[in-house]
């Protein structure tokens, strides 16, 4: 029967097709940005609350039959479960909790509280203790994608509102993607496998500072396994119920992070392959409709395309264009930065970046010769080929990306789905090893170490050499002899082996101690900052008191009245009129000062500047780096009549470039080493 019989006679897959087309031209068509975000607004909510509540009730019948929480009989049914609480609980107990990324992670925070008071996806602007009610009054939708928001406002409705359900959230999901991915190892390679694969993300310092933060990137994580293993028992099943899990857990995958919808593309050839190789599509009347859960994606996408801010290219200055493959050379010069550091500045993970990038092409041509030989492929192995595409395409975006560069401290977390592929690809060429021929492993073991040697040339940063070029040769050789040898012992698992011991041994060489110093968490220190907010709010529990700040989200979010700087000067009247009729207990005004590397003069920086209209007594102050101070000051007089306007800040750091700003710091912060006393 061809396509358009099938067509002719399956009134599902017609129906399929029109829904198609109906949220295409809803999407991106039947409305203007305004009305998409009238319709975001009264709708985001429901929509985001009925995806998801659809989502675990075509899981439930596939957890029953599968029983994925039942242990196998034996001394070894506890291992697994064992192993991930282990691992779960060293990656948390390193980190303290607190929002890492503030602008993302506060936004986010903001989206839940609007979620939870108002069933409205919007981030609260303005918000004030009422007489001891706390009300938001006026909020705006945010270019963040729903999901991650509304799980947490969702613990907001079963717990009371609190900021820190978000910490338990992330808390939960670190150890359910430890034991996804334990489970996708064992899928992949036995059940070897998924022990490595835990053990290579728990080597792993950037993963660790996300799960004891307030961002969606855990959740990304989790749903990027979740779909993979979706689409294993569709592969395996080939029913409509694994099917529908699947398409629904990839529209939840999309609507967690923005670049996640480009794991759509996997989850579609799949679908496809399966219909194609069944001769007829695999359709419940409920697929049908998955079309139109695109739609919040498809608006909120259309709402921000019309803001040139939304890609924040003001904060890169010499960017006009968010993505260009131009971006790539640099990239990826930052990349092997990071991912090669051994300084432990970076939150990277020596062992998965060693391992991974010499993995990483055998993959690639795993996948091309799996998809070129479907037919002969297990459906776990085309599985794995159709989401190393998805990847691929994932990695290829970030490369081209204008803000791309890993080793800033405000994107490492966007390398998080890259070493999770680095991670998988190790396990998936570590198990095509056990099977092939003892000349086939020498062979790929002599493209490994031309591979490793290029690399190694084209870090920017290379690691420390403690042996000459001959003598790692040789060296390179005899282990890969020894490794042929480990294989073909009788012992099936001793390459297994190797690789968890090579993997602890970074752990405890390089991951725990990166972990015990922190000084990638250091040099973020707006982080910390945020966290020193939370400390000045434990120490004033009242919360009866109006915060002057241009960052006046964290307050809110934490139920304290706040306003911004440039409200507060463009409606000078009101904080007077509030002022001089104690409306408020206290007023406080949050400043960062830039300290004069030359003189230790501080003066405010403009966006934190009131002017000389408003008298401040410096109530907190603490030192993140050398050339900044932040100070939280209590607002004790405001000069009546017109606005006198701040003075003209002195010159800062922000008017020097990023090599005399570093230049500045160190030959100010070597002179402050010498003279402590």
């Amino acid at each position: 029967m061809n396509i358009i019989e099938i067509l002719r006679h399956d009134r599902r897959l017609q129906v399929l097709i029109l829904t198609a087309v109906l949220a295409v031209v809803l999407g991106f068509v039947a409305f203007t940005p305004d009305q998409a975000l009238g319709l975001m607004t009264s709708g985001g909510y429901w929509t985001i609350l009925g995806t998801t509540a659809w989502f675990l009730w075509t899981l439930r019948p596939l957890l029953l039959e599968s029983r994925p929480w039942t242990l196998p009989k034996g001394g070894d049914g506890w291992a697994a479960p064992a192993l991930v609480a282990g691992c779960g609980v060293l990656l948390l107990v390193h980190e303290a909790y607190g929002f890492k990324i503030l602008m993302d992670e506060i936004m986010l925070l903001g989206t839940s509280m609007g979620m939870h008071f108002d069933k409205h996806p919007l981030v609260p602007v303005r918000g004030h203790d009422l007489q001891g009610a706390f009300q938001l009054i006026d909020g705006r939708l945010d270019k963040r994608p729903l999901f991650q928001p509304f799980l947490v406002s969702i613990l907001h409705d079963l717990t009371g509102y609190r900021p820190e359900n978000v910490f338990a959230l992330n808390t939960g999901l670190t150890f359910g993607l430890l034991g996804l991915v334990y489970q996708a190892g064992r899928r992949m390679a036995g059940r070897a496998a998924g022990v490595l694969g835990v053990l290579l993300l728990t080597s792993l310092p950037l993963l660790a500072q996300n799960a004891t933060g307030g961002g969606f990137e855990l959740l990304n994580l989790v749903m990027i396994v979740g779909t993979l293993l979706l689409g294993m028992r569709f592969a395996e099943k080939r029913d409509a119920a694994s099917q529908q899990a699947l398409l629904l857990s990839g529209v939840l995958l999309a609507q967690t992070r923005y670049e996640s919808i480009l794991f759509l593309l996997p989850v579609g050839l799949l679908v496809l392959w399966v219909w194609w190789t069944e001769r007829k599509p695999v359709l419940s009347w409920g697929t049908c409709l998955v079309p139109l859960l695109f739609l919040p994606v498809a608006l909120h996408q259309k709402i921000f395309a019309a803001r040139e801010s939304s890609w924040e290219l003001a904060s890169q200055p010499g960017f006009d264009k968010p993505f260009a493959l131009q971006y790539a050379s640099d990239n990826f010069a930052h990349w092997l930065n990071f991912f090669f550091d051994n300084t432990g500045e970076h939150s990277n993970s020596l062992v998965i970046s060693t391992l991974g990038f010499i993995a990483l092409p055998f993959c690639l041509l795993w996948a091309v010769k799996t998809l070129g030989r479907l037919r002969q492929a297990t459906p776990v192995q085309a599985v794995s080929a159709f989401f190393t595409l998805g990847f691929a395409a994932h990695t290829l975006l970030l490369l081209c990306y204008f803000w791309g560069r890993f080793d800033d401290p405000v994107i490492r977390r966007l390398s998080l789905p890259l070493n999770l592929w680095l991670v998988l690809a190790v396990v998936i060429v570590a198990g095509v090893l056990v099977e092939i021929s003892r000349w086939k492993r020498l062979f790929l073991g002599l493209l490994a170490l031309a591979a490793a040697g290029l690399l190694a040339y084209l870090l920017p940063t290379p690691p420390v050499r403690l042996f000459t070029l001959p003598f790692n040769l040789w060296l390179a050789l005899v282990l890969m002899v020894v490794a042929n040898v480990a294989i073909d012992s009788p012992r099936w698992n001793s390459l297994w082996l190797g690789l968890i011991t090579l993997t602890g041994i970074g752990y405890f060489a390089y991951s725990l101690p990166t972990m015990a110093r922190h000084d990638y968490s250091m040099d973020y220190y707006v982080g910390r900052e945020m966290a020193w907010r939370r400390e000045f709010m434990a120490a004033h529990p009242e919360k009866d008191y109006l915060v002057i700040d241009p960052e006046a989200l964290g307050w809110i979010t934490h139920l304290v009245s706040a306003t911004p700087v440039q409200q507060a000067l463009a409606r000078k009247d009101l904080i007077l009129f509030n002022f001089q009729n104690r409306t408020f207990s206290a007023f406080y005004v949050f400043q960062r000062l830039t300290v004069d590397a030359a003189t230790g003069a501080l003066s405010v920086q403009k966006d934190y500047d009131l002017g000389p209209d408003f008298q401040l007594e410096p109530y907190w102050e603490r030192r993140f780096t050398p050339l900044t101070v932040s100070r939280i000051s209590r607002l004790v007089a405001i000069k009546g009549g017109e606005l006198t306007p701040p003075s003209p800040a002195a010159p800062s750091l922000e008017k020097m470039s990023a090599a005399e700003r570093e230049k500045a710091r160190q030959a100010f912060f070597e002179q402050l080493i010498k003279r402590l006393p």
